[in-house]
């Protein structure tokens, strides 16, 4: 039977990791440093990216670290799910990118490493579809149901209907698209993410429902989580701003179910909701908050899940 969670993480370690100018045009989660030097924000940043790791290796998780290189410079590297995605037959597939100066971080050295040791049928490239000015972020854009074959996907312009389209028609999954907003500038404009207000489990999705403004793709989003047996826990908007929504459930040791969160996402959470989602697994989060600020992503996003069989 397809897994829908893996034991085994992949994780870039940064080396120069600051705030990104070219991704911060659509993602309104990114912060500056401000007075804070760059060398400060690294320190920072390669403590809670360490602090990370080790907190996931303490529960059993197989983490596989590549350490990022100074050049190409790739601020955004330590997020490396929206560039690469690896499968449980053996294919990896790599992913067009918005910013040019995330396209560098697709590395071959990264994939040659991986072949060593585990079982890589395919390498299937999208990234043509950059010439087209069109992107789809590997597992940012797309909540992949592995078990039924269901791609969920909020449009942006990180996340766009004809690559999105070619990737289900390539991998046998039925899209279910809609648009999911936030509130930036005074306006209701995409989040750009949908692994932002979206987080899927084995038997559980956590969902920013209040960000789907259209009343018909917020019904069709219940009824396909329904139809898969997944028990929709709902945040709210506010709580999708501490990243409540970019968590990932991962096995541990002795096959036991871990949600792994940031620690800002884990504090933002009511009773309820971790009562809900202790019942899905171990709740582990670690505080990331430069990572946070400065790069606007979350814990979910610096894991890549790596399902490639074992040679």
């Amino acid at each position: 039977m397809t897994k829908q969670i893996t034991n085994h993480i992949m994780m870039i370690r940064p080396v120069a990791f600051h705030m990104n100018e070219q991704t911060a045009v659509n993602n309104y989660y990114q912060q500056s440093a401000g007075d804070v030097s760059a060398v400060t924000v690294q320190e920072e940043a390669l403590n809670q990216f360490d602090d990370f790791v080790e907190k996931l290796r303490s529960e059993g998780v197989k983490v596989t670290v590549f350490e990022d290189t100074p050049d190409p410079a790739t601020p955004d590297s330590i997020f490396p799910n929206n560039w690469v995605s690896f499968h449980e037959d053996g294919k990896i597939r790599l992913y067009p990118m918005y910013a040019e100066n995330r396209r560098t971080e697709r590395r071959e050295d990264i994939i040659d490493s991986l072949k060593d040791h585990l079982d890589v049928s395919e390498v299937i490239d999208f990234s043509h579809w950059e010439e087209k000015a069109a992107f789809l972020e590997g597992t940012g854009s797309l909540l992949l149901d592995r078990q039924n074959k269901i791609a969920y996907a909020a449009i942006s312009e990180r996340t766009m209907p004809e690559p999105l389209r070619d990737f289900c028609d390539e991998a046998g999954y039925e899209a279910v698209a809609f648009h999911a907003n936030q509130t930036a500038n005074g306006e209701r404009l995409p989040i750009y993410h949908t692994n932002v207000m979206m987080c899927l489990g084995e038997a559980f999705a956590v969902v920013c429902m209040d960000s789907i403004d259209d009343e018909e793709e917020k019904d069709n989003l219940k009824e396909a989580l329904a139809k898969t047996n997944k028990e929709l826990i709902e945040i709210t908007e506010e709580q999708k701003e501490n990243f409540a929504g970019n968590m990932l459930q991962v096995v541990g040791k002795d096959d036991q179910r871990l949600v792994v969160m940031s620690s800002a996402a884990y504090h933002s959470l009511d009773d309820n909701q971790v009562e809900r989602l202790s019942n899905h697994g171990k709740i582990v989060h670690s505080d990331i908050h430069t990572i946070e600020k400065l790069g606007g992503g979350s814990a979910r996003c610096m894991m890549a899940e790596v399902f490639l069989p074992k040679r």
